[in-house]
């Protein structure tokens, strides 16, 4: 693996006298693949959040999720997830197949725990895997370069109340979003969308 820290880092690790504790934390705990705890924890998620960068770095960060076990860890250097319906922006598509270095945070509010995931990403509408996912357009694979469990102590508590409804799952379609409906959305939709019959 190339180093995980540069300048900037270490500025702020020699300014508060972390380099050691965080160079332990590279030789230790980081690890280019997914262990056996860290695909369990994985595939048990419904959530995570995925950053993504354009060609010139300019950062996103979404939301992604579905029901647990949507994403899947492939081999030990390789998970996939689907993307599904959204709002037609596909910045963390677009941003992925101009600039494959993403990150994934893998979060548990019930019992708190996080898993960091750094790696490539490679997009297709055409993955072996989307007819296993239905509802997706497509299906993103990351192979990983950094894995690693972070210290959970200031993850708040919560707990989930519902699923969402908007999932697809198995053979009947979700339900239409009400956005789609509104007077700003309803004449831009994409050619054989579900809300433009309805």
């Amino acid at each position: 693996m190339a180093p995980m820290y540069h300048e900037g880092s270490r500025r702020f690790q020699d300014l508060f006298d972390t380099r050691r504790l965080a160079d332990r934390i590279e030789e230790q705990r980081v690890k280019p693949g997914i262990d056996a705890s860290q695909k369990e924890f994985i595939e048990g998620r419904d959530m995570f959040f995925l950053a993504t960068a354009d060609a010139e770095g300019r950062p996103s960060c979404s939301y992604k999720g579905g029901d647990p076990g949507f994403v899947r860890v492939l081999d030990e250097r390789t998970l996939a997830f689907p993307l599904y319906d959204g709002n037609g922006m596909y910045l963390s598509a677009g941003n992925s197949a101009i600039n494959p270095q993403v990150g994934l945070l893998f979060i548990s509010f019930e019992k708190p725990r996080r898993v960091r995931v750094s790696g490539e990403a490679s997009v297709d509408p055409e993955d072996p895997l989307l007819s296993e996912y239905p509802g997706a357009q497509m299906v993103v694979r990351v192979r990983t370069r950094e894995v690693f469990t972070n210290c959970p102590r200031y993850i708040h508590r919560y707990k989930k109340e519902e699923a969402s409804r908007f999932v697809p799952r198995g053979d009947a379609p979700p339900p239409i979003p009400d956005w789609k409906r509104d007077a700003w959305a309803k004449d831009v939709l994409p050619k054989g969308d579900p809300a433009t019959e309805s």
